[in-house]
């Protein structure tokens, strides 16, 4: 929201201010709401309250959201592990850890703010975008491709929405599946039940996962996943639908699940054809050391 709002409770908005918030701006995460609660954001008939306040009938509540801070672009000199690169295209190994470009929470120390203090970017995506066709997130590892012009940009996009450029990942997942290899083709969108969450709706947007096992240990398989769609989350989601939670998501697995900084999901083959001269293009990068060492622990462990 950007003007303060003004809700007057009526009998069906009585109970935790928190929860009932969540109800009527469903378009935020009910921490969202609680961190202005507890930030003096919202008020009670003129006062502060807690996230745990019971509304009553009759209470005026008053929002005054917060201003969002003014995120400022600013080129980083940031080591980068550059895959290739020519004068219209950058293919990059992002390493887990590292947000791709600036947003609320993440202003600054991206694989963005590094690429410009490398090079031009294309302008298509916006202020805090330049350059960037595809993402993925922070905690997963790997590679993607970058246009460095305008041009670049408009053909690699034109790729991805037609579905001929090649994407696989390599995941650990929780469980043995028993299919050599399988597809999963189930609609994402945003939970209902959780606003920061994706999840397979019924009115979702069409995506399909495609995957064979690569190895198989007594609590885990490994799988390598071809993306033919390219939605928020895909391969998380996909993997727990089928019963088979990423390792180490935070988000999507179950509490107890291997020790690192975030799911076992590593981009490792990226192929497309060059903007210019139309050149099939092909690029892998191997497991970082964090994947592999956790690989080598389980054959010793979990064979």
């Amino acid at each position: 929201m950007d003007e303060p709002v003004r809700l007057v409770i009526d009998n069906e908005l009585t109970g935790r201010i928190d929860k009932q918030l969540g109800h009527h701006f469903s378009q935020y995460s009910r921490s969202q709401l609680q961190r202005w609660i507890e930030d003096g954001h919202v008020q009670v008939n003129g006062q502060p309250v807690k996230p745990k306040y019971k509304l009553a009938a009759g209470d005026v509540v008053t929002i005054e959201p917060e201003k969002p801070k003014k995120i400022d672009l600013v080129p980083e000199n940031i080591p980068l592990d550059i895959v290739y690169e020519d004068d219209d295209v950058i293919v990059v190994n992002k390493p887990q850890g590292m947000v791709v470009h600036p947003a609320p929470g993440h202003p600054d120390h991206t694989l963005v703010n590094a690429l410009l203090y490398h090079s031009p970017l294309s302008t298509i995506n916006g202020e805090f975008r330049p350059g960037i066709v595809h993402r993925i997130d922070k905690d997963t590892s790997g590679l993607l491709m970058v246009a460095k012009n305008d041009m670049a940009h408009r053909s690699l996009a034109a790729q991805l929405k037609a579905k001929t450029n090649e994407r696989e990942y390599v995941a650990l997942v929780h469980g043995v599946i028993k299919e050599d290899q399988g597809t999963v083709d189930a609609p994402l969108g945003r939970s209902p039940k959780d606003r920061k969450k994706q999840a397979v709706v019924a009115d979702g947007r069409h995506a399909v996962t495609h995957f064979r096992v690569l190895r198989r240990y007594r609590h885990y398989t490994l799988v390598a996943c071809r993306l033919e769609t390219g939605r928020t989350h895909q391969i998380r989601v996909h993997m727990k639908y089928i019963g088979h939670p990423l390792a180490g998501d935070p988000l999507y697995g179950p509490r107890k699940t291997l020790p690192g900084n975030g799911q076992y999901l590593h981009a490792r083959l990226l192929g497309f054809k060059h903007p210019q001269t139309g050149e099939q293009l092909t690029f892998t990068a191997p497991l970082p050391p964090y994947f592999q060492q956790m690989l080598d622990k389980l054959d010793k462990t979990d064979k």
